[in-house]
């Protein structure tokens, strides 16, 4: 990594970080998930970077990425990487995303459909599916804690005691994800909370874009019974909008993928890779 580029870049009045590995190689943009940052990618940057030029954003309001202004919904997130791409004059990249990345992926392939040469997408929010009603409250009367009140709650922690909570809920990720997944937790929690990293309609319907994805695309999904986002059910779905997507599944992960079964989900992105090169 210590060769990684770390810079900044001025985008629509924002500054934006990221990390690339560089070289004369095909570029591959990595668009992390909500809370997370692009140092998040490391252990997959350090796999993919001997055949590709690897570009980490750290999305608006996260990492060292100025906040958004006002709620940054899907739509704008995708519009937002398409525009850090073409002002670091980036040609047809592979763009790879998480969650919230995945979102940003899916979207910017369906609003700019000529922009990246294929999209990866690991368990993503089933916007192109109906909205599910909401959950109903609990019979007992008392509200669950949030994931904000989580966030919030770190700001008391150092960073190894971060690192222990994570070991902790999740004791078969490598230890090499807990350092830089503790790091983008501290630098989150550290943003104005009155300027939201994401919210507003970020749960909007985005099947109409969705249907606009003319590029190769690579669906990853997992166990739900383990905490995964992709339902079954959503597949059929997704096929429909997508007919030309691979759809993969992972076993014995959770929604995040890549960090419970790493062996098995780069297995999965490079057969990928290489049927395109094909």
């Amino acid at each position: 990594m210590s060769d990684w580029q770390s810079k900044d870049i001025m985008v629509n009045g924002l500054k934006v970080h990221y990390y690339r590995t560089g070289g004369d190689k095909p570029p591959f943009v990595l668009a992390h998930g909500a809370t997370d940052d692009g140092l998040c990618w490391t252990p997959i940057a350090k796999v993919l970077e001997k055949d590709y030029d690897v570009i980490m954003v750290d999305a608006l309001g996260h990492g060292l990425s100025d906040s958004p202004e006002g709620p940054n919904p899907p739509v704008a997130m995708g519009d937002h990487l398409a525009a850090v791409i073409q002002a670091l004059g980036i040609e047809k990249p592979l763009v790879m995303g998480h969650s919230m990345g995945a979102v940003t992926a899916l979207t910017l392939a369906g609003s700019h459909p000529d922009l990246p040469k294929a999209i990866l997408v690991e368990d993503p929010p089933a916007l192109w599916m109906p909205p599910s009603p909401p959950e109903p409250v609990p019979e007992d009367g008392e509200e669950r804690p949030s994931r904000a009140d989580w966030f919030n709650s770190l700001r008391t922690k150092t960073r190894e005691e971060i690192m222990a909570e994570g070991r902790e809920q999740s004791p078969n990720w490598s230890e090499d994800e807990f350092g830089p997944w503790a790091d983008s937790k501290m630098r989150f929690v550290a943003h104005d909370p009155a300027k939201p990293a994401f919210g507003g309609d970020f749960l909007r319907d985005i099947s109409g874009l969705v249907a606009n994805i003319t590029c190769p695309t690579l669906l990853i999904y997992a166990d739900a019974d383990k905490g995964a986002i992709v339902k079954e059910d959503d597949l059929p779905v997704f096929k429909e909008y997508v007919p030309q997507a691979v759809v993969k599944h992972v076993k014995d992960a959770g929604h995040n993928i890549r960090r419970d079964q790493f062996d098995a989900f780069m297995a999965v992105v490079q057969d990928f890779l290489a049927n395109l090169e094909a």
